[in-house]
């Protein structure tokens, strides 16, 4: 889209003829028609584990218009052993239209906010045509292998453009000896809401057919990659009453038959959760949920011959009568496929009363089921039980309370959503404050973190992030095509360092040596910093201090 701010009246004057371009840090996001005022960077030292992804940010820039700009890198050496060039990926960055934080959450129209471009879509692109007096970062991520010897390896990335000289930059990838484990072994509890509705409808796919399927694959198989342990499934209806731009289609199809007898349909929920399981996301299933948004169901209704909607509060006797068939036929259905274990009821912020009515007859007709809560009331406390706890960032659940549940063997995370202003992951957003929310988690013990929208997309995603309930870029961390964000490989880094964390303390603790243990107090008091929704003025510093930590230990 074009960029609606003042700043494409930036004087571009001073900026000579052709293509320039320099290594800038990865916190940094500076707008499309501004000319850069920087000290130019030819070369970049990158730090990491042996397993770890890690980035770099290289800014292009140019006064006139330039074509064809495309990039190669070259093998990465050091003494005696070599890393292959595509051990290295570019990505050009491109710019979506947003808007800001303003009240949070609550309807909001285009006009309301003032509009800008924010740089956040790793597009799929090979090569770009640069139009003047603009700027395009290109996103650089090495994929680091677990079994490189560790050392300082050195490579170059090379930028080429049409009727332009090519530019070479050094990369210095310095390789820690350590390990960071495989994706599927991380301890951090990531639960972002995957939409498969939305994929269907920006690609014009027939919902659940194969070719929606395909689709789906690659989208997937990057949110396994980081580490996703949940498996987000629908019940009945849409459990949130459309609140996003697609509204979630039916997995689970209900039918009243004439002699009044129920049967249920799991064509759908199979395959989607063999499908998910097959990427290897494959911890938990959250179904949404015993309390939908609206209170609603709906359901063929074979003696009417058509579909039914019925509203039915929690308290009611109707509603007990219609879920307790459905809940001992589901616990049925996944005893049989062997997903009884795994599978939570899940719900999401509801009321007290509710909660209470919907746990009761889930206690009467499918005791065996787990209960998964996204919970800003401080229900945790009088559930104590529930398997799968996720508060408001907000709502602090003691160490105390966390290492009991964790005892038990059951998982406490957090969430932020359109109410927090930070950390948060909007594409006006710093990016840094992806990584924020990690060590967020770190400080304060908690599992991990849940979001409710990995890829629920607004009309146009590819240009336009913002939507008309939330602070732009709230829907979605990831574009169509699997195209990932800034935003999304940010929020990966940060829990790499989770990890890193998980392990270093491991470590020290098992050695329990006086070295190890001052080691471990100084990590500490590191991560100590992180556990405030309020950071200091100078908290990018103070995070990129205690990453550069974890690699130095």
């Amino acid at each position: 889209m074009k960029d609606p701010t003042n700043d494409t009246l930036s004087d571009w004057s001073h900026v000579t003829a052709g293509l320039h371009a320099s290594f800038i840090s990865v916190d940094d996001k500076l707008p499309k028609s501004v000319a850069p005022e920087i000290t130019l960077v030819n070369n970049v030292k990158i730090s990491g584990w042996k397993g770890e992804k890690v980035s770099a940010q290289l800014l292009l820039w140019t006064a006139e218009d330039i074509d064809q700009v495309e990039y190669a890198f070259n093998d990465f050496k050091t003494e005696g052993n070599s890393l292959p060039a595509s051990v290295a990926q570019a990505r050009f960055v491109r710019y979506v239209m947003t808007d800001e934080f303003g009240p949070g959450c609550g309807h909001r129209q285009p006009g309301d906010f003032p509009a800008s471009l924010a740089p956040d879509m790793l597009d799929n692109l090979e090569c770009f045509n640069l139009d003047a007096k603009t700027v395009r970062p290109l996103w650089i991520t090495f994929d680091i292998p677990s079994d490189v010897t560790a050392g300082n390896y050195k490579g170059e990335l090379t930028i080429y453009a049409r009727g332009q000289s090519p530019h070479n930059f050094e990369i210095e990838l310095e390789i820690v000896d350590r390990l960071l484990p495989e994706p599927s072994e991380w301890s951090y509890h990531l639960d972002l809401w995957q939409h498969p509705s939305a994929v269907a409808r920006v690609h014009n796919l027939e919902l659940w057919s194969d070719a929606h399927f395909e689709k789906m694959k690659p989208l997937m198989q990057m949110l396994a990659d980081a580490g996703q342990k949940v498996i987000t499934a629908t019940l009945n209806k849409d459990p949130w009453n459309n609140q996003c731009f697609d509204a979630y289609a039916d997995m689970i199809v209900w039918t009243k038959n004439k002699d009044r007898s129920w049967s249920f349909d799991y064509t759908v929920f199979d395959r989607w959760v063999q499908f998910m399981m097959d990427l290897g996301i494959n911890k938990m299933i959250n179904c949404y949920s015993l309390l939908t948004w609206n209170n609603q169901l709906h359901y063929n209704d074979m003696e009417k011959g058509e579909l039914v909607t019925v509203e039915l509060k929690a308290q009611s006797k109707e509603y007990e009568e219609l879920w307790g068939v459905f809940l001992k036929d589901f616990t049925r259905h996944l005893r049989e496929k062997g997903w009884l274990e795994k599978t939570n009821i899940a719900m999401d912020e509801r009321g007290p009363a509710d909660m209470k009515a919907a746990l009761r007859v889930l206690e009467l007709y499918a005791p065996e089921l787990g209960v998964s809560l996204a919970d800003n009331h401080k229900s945790y406390r009088e559930y104590p039980w529930i398997k799968d706890i996720c508060v408001g960032a907000g709502n602090k659940v003691s160490r105390e309370e966390i290492e009991a549940r964790r005892a038990k063997g059951l998982i406490t995370t957090y969430y932020v959503c359109c109410a927090d202003k930070f950390p948060n992951m909007f594409t006006f957003s710093p990016s840094a404050e992806s990584v924020y929310a990690a060590w967020y988690a770190a400080a304060l013990d908690l599992d991990g973190f849940l979001r409710w929208a990995y890829n629920s997309w607004v009309e146009n995603p590819l240009t336009d992030s913002r939507f008309r309930t939330w602070p732009a870029g709230d829907t979605y961390f990831v574009y169509p095509d699997a195209r990932s964000s800034i935003r999304f490989e940010r929020l990966v880094e940060g829990i790499q360092d989770a990890e890193k964390i998980r392990v270093l303390r491991k470590k020290y603790t098992g050695e329990n040596t006086p070295e190890s243990l001052k080691k471990l107090a100084q990590l500490e008091e590191a991560i100590a910093g992180f556990g405030t929704l309020e950071p200091s003025s100078d908290w990018q510093k103070r995070l990129s201090d205690a990453k550069r930590l974890l690699n130095t230990l």
